[in-house]
């Protein structure tokens, strides 16, 4: 029978060979997917309990020019598909670019009911500020910026545009009462902390060019098993469903609805 010090190591050993298969990814998310990529993690880490999966949440604009600076981030989200395959044709990505959804804008109030309002309402002085992500990085407020343009409003709003660093930031305006409106994505305003405080109004799609989305591997996690097992649940079909749940449109099929 083995001893006791003998057991012991043995227990040592396989505690060490556990913590040397574990691994650890950081994905760089674009804002509009906090909710549904924190349930799609949750999901991930029942199959992966010891390894560890940190997502940060931002502009896609700033993650695309960071991955381009060498930030450590193993799998990049983008709100905007241009930006990886930018980054995949300059050869910083270690997979083909994934499309993963396409998100849908909305006029969100938490204090106006906004299933009574179109963009035309914008032009109401008395809506004295109103929120959209800084077009300058974020694609969802280059989207809006182009929507209040093709609806011929975007001179009569400009000058009351309060602008979110990301999409999250800008929903935050509007829900904490710095803005009385804002256009924000529609994965945000179904999530449970903004559906229980206002409406919204879906932004008509033909008003901006398509919320196409899409992922990469970045080139620095080409050797990360993790990292390509993490993308694989992506098109699970639990993950799937809650992209769809969060109102975004999968590659191939229909459009989203709102309410």
């Amino acid at each position: 029978m083995p001893s006791l010090l003998q057991a012991g190591l043995l227990v040592l050993g396989l505690v060490v060979a556990t913590a040397a298969q574990a691994e650890k990814i950081t994905v760089a998310a674009a804002a509009d997917l906090k909710f549904a990529m924190d349930e799609v993690v949750a999901t991930f880490r029942k199959a992966h309990p010891a390894d560890q999966v940190d997502v940060v949440y931002g502009s896609s604009g700033r993650f695309h020019a960071q991955i381009r600076n060498g930030a450590p981030y193993d799998l990049f989200f983008s709100a905007d598909i241009g930006l990886p395959r930018e980054l995949a044709r300059d050869g910083l990505a270690a997979s083909e670019v994934k499309p993963y959804a396409v998100g849908r804008l909305v006029l969100w109030s938490a204090t106006l009911d906004a299933r009574r309002m179109t963009l035309a309402s914008l032009a109401d002085p008395k809506l004295a500020r109103i929120a959209i992500a800084n077009p300058r990085h974020a694609p969802y407020g280059q989207r809006a910026e182009e929507a209040l343009r093709a609806a011929g409003l975007w001179s009569q709003v400009e000058p009351r545009l309060v602008h979110g660093e990301n999409i999250a930031q800008t929903a935050q305006f509007v829900q904490t009462g710095n803005a009385q409106v804002g256009l924000i994505a529609l994965a945000l305003a179904l999530s449970p902390e903004l559906a229980a405080k206002g409406g919204y109004w879906l932004v008509p799609d033909h008003l901006h060019a398509p919320l196409e989305q899409g992922f990469i591997i970045t080139r620095r996690a080409q050797a990360s098993a993790l990292a390509r097992q993490f993308a694989e649940h992506v098109g699970s079909a639990p993950a799937r469903a809650v992209m769809v749940r969060y109102g975004f449109t999968l590659p191939g099929e229909g459009p989203g609805t709102g309410r």
